[in-house]
């Protein structure tokens, strides 16, 4: 409820000014470009520090009939408003140690003066200006509760900047743009607000009180300014304007705003005649304008000419946001009560297919009135009106759940349904793997085996997420329910590799667990690190196989087990010295190194250790703990004469070995959990865990993890887990 406030909040304000800022945001981009291009003509003076006011008025006299005023802008020109021998008023921009004129000020371009109209006031005057105002103060508004829903999304506060869970691109950079500009988008507002105050008289008197001061009538008089302290001592950095006496006569005084004050300079003693301090709302108005404005700044007038395209990209993102949650709001109605629905969907998904396949048929319930709970395998729990519990689940490895499945089936017989339930399962998978569907088997023959549920249909598998399968199965179970379902087909975007020639270099033999490395060279000069993917194509079809490779010089190192029946691994075996073949380099960044992490902790088994194996090679000066499991001592000789080389005399890399059939019989999780002191120090310190294997591996280790994290007060399971330390990529 507190987020939904939040949020209608934030887009209600939206829409209300969604015009004026428009128009707001457009204007203020120009305006952004105004400082730049000033600062471009090239009459920044250097060092306005060291150069006395004495010396620049007494260049002007010299260079000029009279001098009218002197100006030191932000942008660190310095402007004068002089007489010429030609009898010529001009405002100029000069040297201020010599004099000299540097250029001519010119008129301001129309565009900027009719931006500035419209930005102000929106040509409305008095009115206008007060909406400018109003819309100041409903962004300021905007970019607080945008904060706080970007807070609620990431986990906290002290989770703003973690990691940006991957979606559409207007979301993502919803949430990345907030993050980069709600500084210099909340200044924009709040001086905003504040410059409409001052123009409304809203703010306390900004008048400067001057105070006489006494004059010594026998003070010494000095024959040049030069000569005068004051004028000595004061430098052009101290200084904002001058307004020059009209004569010789003592009674006319220097009139000079400094930075913090104005003072009445008599032009032959120096001595001060008057003096008044500028108010603090003076000072503030005077802030409030340049960081308005970016006057004087070319950087920060580029970061102001960002925030305000910005605001109009969170304009157009927030709403296809909008759009998109209505439309999800329409097919997920997921504020129902589990304890309310009829129907229970539960999955089990990696990659996303299958929950994708779950959504479609959630949709369709939802679309003939039944009430429907959606959920993760791993959230089961009793649900008190349910007779209907639908399984969408894949298989990944040997046989092995996926990572929101994975405390099913331990979770399952510790839960008592208060009904009967009528149950099917649809497994996802391929037919190319021995594996095929395997979980879904598993869980298929756990809930027929448990008292009180029904198998309402036989398992039903699907292969490479054909949906015509998928169709055969609905009217099957619209036969047994008696009803229609309708469900959305998805459009099908088959991936483009940009194929690149790799030479094979060397081929193993295969060791005892049939595994075998593969070297290729590539034949062009392309980009990839280890931790990427190199997708091949056995059939020369659309069939594609990956494998996470390591990069070893200039070359890719792949390690490969070699399955009886796969496509993949016998092309790859089948390939000799001097073969050439096509093949397409997958950016995997989220398993790249965290090349800027303190230490790092690489978990594998069997040819997940491919990509570790480069990685040690980058020669980083991180501390390394490497842990590899396989299921005998002779598994790892085909990977020791690369770690031989790698980690010999390098004392910031251990490697912990674990062998499944010999000596101890340990798993690499039983070795993790032994060094459970190095896992948690790691973790605490902000370090990474990567992990490649197995993804019954990856169930087992963080299975180990999660009992190592318990009651630790630096980070909990549920944060590490999705967090950037943790890089996860195993199959």
């Amino acid at each position: 409820m507190t987020i939904s406030i939040w949020r209608y909040s934030h887009l209600t304000l939206a829409l209300v000014s969604s015009l004026f800022l428009v128009v707001a945001s457009i204007t203020g981009i120009i305006l952004a470009v105004e400082p730049i291009s000033h600062q471009a003509k090239g009459y920044v003076v250097e060092s306005l520090e060291n150069v006395p006011l004495a010396t620049t008025i007494t260049s002007l006299k010299n260079s000029y009939n009279e001098v009218l005023g002197l100006e030191v802008e932000s942008s660190g020109f310095v402007k004068a408003s002089v007489l010429t021998m030609e009898m010529e008023t001009l405002d100029v921009y000069i040297n201020p140690k010599t004099g000299e004129q540097l250029g001519v000020v010119e008129e301001r371009p129309a565009l900027y003066s009719f931006a500035t109209n419209v930005h102000r006031s929106l040509f409305l005057k008095s009115v206008g200006r007060f909406f400018v105002g109003l819309i100041s103060l409903l962004l300021l508004i905007i970019a607080i509760t945008g904060l706080v829903l970007l807070a609620k999304r990431q986990g906290g506060f002290l989770k703003l900047f973690s990691k940006v869970q991957k979606d559409y691109f207007e979301l993502r950079y919803h949430v990345v743009l907030s993050r980069w500009f709600f500084i210099p988008i909340v200044i924009l507002a709040f001086t905003g607000v504040y410059l409409s105050a001052e123009k409304f008289d809203v703010l306390p008197n900004a008048v400067v009180e001057q105070s006489e001061v006494v004059v010594d009538n026998t003070a010494k008089q000095y024959n040049s300014i030069a000569e005068i302290p004051f004028f000595a001592q004061t430098t052009l950095a101290d200084v904002r304007q001058v307004e020059f006496p009209f004569s010789d006569d003592p009674e006319e005084y220097y009139l000079i705003a400094l930075h913090d004050r104005e003072v009445e300079v008599h032009q032959q003693t120096g001595e001060i005649v008057s003096s008044g301090e500028y108010p603090f709302v003076t000072l503030a108005s005077r802030l409030s304008l340049v960081l308005h404005t970016g006057e004087g700044n070319v950087i920060w007038s580029i970061i102001l000419l960002l925030a305000s395209a910005s605001i109009l990209f969170f304009m157009y993102s927030g709403f296809v946001m909008t759009l998109n949650r209505r439309k999800k709001g329409k097919r997920i109605t997921q504020m129902l009560d589990k304890d309310e629905c009829e129907f229970v969907i539960l999955v089990g998904s990696e990659s996303g297919t299958a929950f994708d396949f779950a959504q479609r048929f959630y949709n369709g319930l939802t679309q003939v009135g039944k009430k429907v709970y959606l959920a993760e395998l791993n959230t089961y729990t009793a649900y008190a009106k349910a007779t209907n519990i639908i399984v969408f689940t894949s298989t990944y490895g040997e046989g092995e759940p996926p990572t929101n499945a994975r405390k099913f089936p331990a979770l399952f017989s510790t839960v008592e349904q208060p009904n009967a339930i009528n149950f099917s399962v649809i497994g996802f998978g391929s037919l190319d793997y021995p594996d095929y569907c395997q979980f879904a088997i598993e869980v298929d023959n756990q809930l027929t085996a448990a008292e009180n549920f029904q198998q309402q249909l036989p398992l039903f598998k699907i292969n490479k997420a054909d949906f015509e399968s998928f169709e055969l199965w609905m009217i099957q179970l619209t036969n047994k329910l008696g009803f229609t379902i309708p469900v959305e087909r998805p459009l099908v975007k088959k991936k483009k590799y940009k194929k690149v020639a790799f030479e094979v270099l060397e081929r193993t033999e295969l060791n005892v667990d049939d595994t075998f490395l593969l070297r290729l060279q590539p034949k062009s000069p392309i980009e990839f690190t280890s931790g990427d993917l190199l997708a091949i194509f056995p059939t020369n079809d659309d069939t594609v196989r990956q494998y996470s490779i390591a990069r070893i010089g200039s070359d890719v190192l792949l390690s490969v087990k070699k399955h009886e029946r796969g496509r993949g691994s016998n092309y790859l075996f089948n390939l000799n010295v001097g073969d050439v073949i096509e093949a397409a380099i997958d950016e995997n960044p989220h398993f790249h190194f965290a090349e800027n992490g303190k230490n790092s902790i690489f978990i594998s088994n069997g040819t997940g250790i491919a990509p570790f194996l480069g990685m040690i090679s980058e020669k980083t000066t991180q501390h390394i703990s490497l842990f590899w499991g396989g299921r005998q001592k002779a598994s790892m000789e085909l990977y020791n004469s690369i770690l031989e080389k790698e980690v010999i005399n390098r004392e910031n890399i251990k490697v912990f070995s674990s062998f499944s059939r010999e000596g101890e019989k340990q798993y690499v999780q039983d070795v993790v959990f032994e060094q459970k002191d190095l896992i948690l120090q790691t973790i605490n310190q902000g370090g990474t865990i990567m992990i490649c294997g197995s993804l019954a591996m990856q169930h087992d280790v963080l299975d180990v993890i999660e009992k190592v994290l318990e009651g630790n007060a630096g980070i909990s399971f549920e944060d590490f887990e999705q967090s950037e330390q943790l890089k996860t990529d195993c199959y």
